[in-house]
């Protein structure tokens, strides 16, 4: 890579700065900070136009080594909670978490360097003006193989305009991926040079023409979906049980019957402060008088969380019941599932659940998590990471769930994913997609500690509402208990590291919108394009030589 310029390097190294500081780092990010956004590829794209030491456009390898090292440092900003996590909470030692950030860096790195790649070979074949046209393509391409292959979809190029109340109108069509594209594209023409023959209407038509693509884009959005104020038909209490998880946890661990008592009042009388809107945000805080009495419900949540309760415990089991019969409300609870099993040397089965408990007091259904975290409830490739065991030593070796389950009760259908999940949009739509009316995530964000993560998760979560436009009532153990309405916007929410719990509004949506009907097809449509330039680019260059 001798031939690539010094400062192609350090321009592709900006690039990756530009890219992190779009997203949040230790907080909700700013608006001035989410347009970077607009520009954050162009370094990288600019670069990879450039000729090498032999005055030669970059080989399809050399523009690969100049994604790489713009993708390494996009993770390292981006993820750097990982090491955080590794050590605080996973009880790893300081080098040992540090260098599991360097090598998630340089394997998830490899997906710039893909981009990149296939950029440059296209560029060789086809010109800098037509890399430039279809490089959105690639980048969309290149976004779903990270959800698809690695499994690791964090913060998608179009997060970053999660506020952008114009653009994420298209997420209940493409999802994410149509605003990913829509970034890339701009990051693209910033570099496109169009060459037009002067004629004596030329600037004129041109100028129309503009004028008639934005003024058909303001209409068009404006038809898709009319934002409004979203009608609360029911209310739900969502519980923050704020324990602390892994090597943070310090000091008398309290019993599970004082845990249970203290979650079972919070679920009757809800705490007396609430942010309307993101609590990181300068949103105001509203303080209510408390009530003699408790309040009721229509629904009570209690989220994914460090605290022992497992499902056929008969203490847990009596209070979960005893709870939903003096609520008359529905019960959801993240807790831990035993199966009994032959195939397994502990001889059960071990389970990451949210349960159900009807008004009556019966535990009627149950989700088993499908999407397991790695490293924090498996670990792959046991014989390489051993030394990644003691990150288990809380949440124990969980299996993955088979199938997707509805909760049902008094006419209203609820889908429940966990944590982890959220990232995944077309899994989350199937929910919608089965007949779920109102979407709960429940979440232990507690391992993530006071970094970007719980922000950018809260951001992924409130993008799967826009795109099946469903509102979600989100749980956290100490993250960002939220509710959220089917636009994305976060109406109530609860302060962080406090043990409490808020009284939301939500509404029931039935309506299904193409997104969660059809998935990725945007994505997948991109995809198809990229590779066919691609593979022609790779021929066109074996006929040559």
């Amino acid at each position: 890579m001798r031939l690539v310029p010094g400062w192609l390097w350090v321009v592709a190294a900006l690039s990756g700065v530009l890219q992190v500081l779009c997203f949040p780092i230790a907080g909700p990010v700013p608006a001035w900070r989410a347009a970077f956004c607009w520009v954050a590829l162009t370094p990288l794209l600019w670069a990879l136009t450039q000729k090498n030491r032999q005055g030669k456009g970059l080989t399809a390898s050399e523009s690969a080594t100049l994604g790489y090292l713009c993708g390494f440092c996009w993770y390292l900003g981006n993820c750097y909670w990982i090491y955080q996590t590794m050590y605080l909470y996973g009880g790893l030692d300081k080098p040992i978490a540090a260098g599991i950030l360097i090598l998630f860096c340089l394997y998830l790195g490899l997906y710039h360097a893909l981009f990149a790649g296939m950029f440059g070979a296209v560029r060789s074949c086809f010109g800098t003006q037509i890399a430039l046209l279809l490089s959105p393509l690639v980048w969309v391409a290149v976004e779903l193989a990270r959800a698809r292959i690695t499994g690791f979809p964090w913060d998608p190029l179009g997060m970053a305009q999660i506020d952008n109340t114009a653009l994420t109108r298209l997420a209940p069509i493409t999802g994410v991926y149509g605003l990913s594209f829509i970034i890339a594209l701009v990051n693209a023409l910033w570099l496109l040079r169009i060459q037009v023959r002067e004629r004596r209407h030329t600037r004129l038509l041109l100028t129309v023409a503009g004028v008639v693509l934005i003024v058909s884009y303001v209409v068009g959005v404006r038809k898709i979906a009319t934002r409004q104020n979203e009608r609360t038909d029911a209310t739900a209490t969502l519980l923050q049980q704020n324990l602390e998880v892994g090597a943070a946890a310090k000091g008398p661990e309290p019993s599970t019957q004082e845990l249970l008592d203290s979650f079972s009042y919070l679920s009757r009388y809800p705490g007396t402060k609430v942010y309307l809107g993101n609590p990181g945000k300068r949103t105001p805080q509203v303080t209510f008088a408390p009530k003699a009495g408790p309040q009721d419900a229509d629904l009570i949540v209690w989220p994914e969380s460090p605290a022992p309760f497992q499902e056929d415990d008969p203490q847990f089991r009596a209070a979960l019941s005893q709870l939903a019969q003096q609520a008359h409300a529905p019960v959801i609870v993240g807790n831990i599932f035993l199966q009994q099993t032959s195939s397994d040397s502990r001889g059960y089965s071990m389970f990451n659940s949210a349960a159900f408990v009807t008004p009556q007091g019966e535990f009627a259904g149950r989700y088993n998590k499908m999407h397991l975290v790695p490293f924090g409830e498996y670990v792959p490739f046991k014989g390489l990471f051993f030394f990644a065991q003691s990150l288990l030593h809380e949440v124990g070796t969980f299996e993955p769930g088979t199938s997707r389950t509805l909760f049902a009760v008094n006419g209203h259908r609820y889908g429940t994913f966990i944590c982890y999940e959220s990232i995944f949009g077309d899994e989350v739509r199937e929910f919608v997609r089965d007949g779920a009316d109102v979407l709960i995530n429940i979440s232990n964000d507690g391992w993530y500690g006071d970094t970007s993560a719980p922000w950018q998760h809260l951001n992924m979560v409130r993008m799967r509402a826009i795109e099946n436009h469903r509102w979600v009532l989100r749980a956290t153990n100490t993250g960002v208990t939220a509710s959220i309405d089917p636009y994305g916007r976060v109406m109530e929410s609860a302060a962080r590291h406090e043990r409490t719990s808020i009284r939301v509004g939500f509404g029931y949506e039935h309506d299904v919108t193409f997104y969660t009907a059809h998935g990725d097809w945007f994505a997948w449509l991109c995809a198809v394009v990229a590779v066919v330039a691609f593979g022609w680019s790779l021929r066109m260059r074996d006929a040559v030589n």
